[in-house]
């Protein structure tokens, strides 16, 4: 199971960064796929990426709110602050974990820590807290 999602993954980024889904593009995608090098063989929990994918349709409309938001409202506080790692997270867990904190507008991963935190950007409004 674990191959195949690291294989799905693989091809879902080589679509999104492709946006092509021609026969040849699809077997090119799919033969880098293969030839990426593996990641740690650390154990992967099912309940943990569908727990991801969850969040992850659940940030597109808070995406969107948190533009409009910051269009009509200006957010002119900014804070940096240290947040812990799930713990036991795969490689592709981390990953898609900076890409859901990354992916809404007010928030962004400034640095990975390889001792388990990452580094994320805020911004906020004035009369916040």
């Amino acid at each position: 199971m674990v191959g195949y999602l690291n294989l799905i993954l693989r091809l879902t980024i080589w679509f999104l960064l492709t946006a092509n889904f021609s026969w040849e593009n699809i077997l090119i995608g799919v033969i880098v796929a293969f030839l990426l090098p593996g990641l740690n063989k650390t154990p992967v929990v099912l309940k943990d990426w569908l727990n991801v994918f969850r969040k992850i349709i659940l940030a597109i409309p808070q995406a969107y709110i948190e533009a409009f938001q910051i269009m009509l409202r200006p957010h002119t506080q900014e804070e940096v602050s240290m947040e812990r790692v799930k713990p036991n997270r795969t490689p592709g867990l981390i990953f898609l974990d900076i890409f859901l904190i990354t992916f809404t507008p007010k928030s962004i991963v400034l640095k990975y820590h390889k001792d388990g935190w990452y580094e994320v950007h805020w911004i906020r409004r004035k009369n916040h807290k």
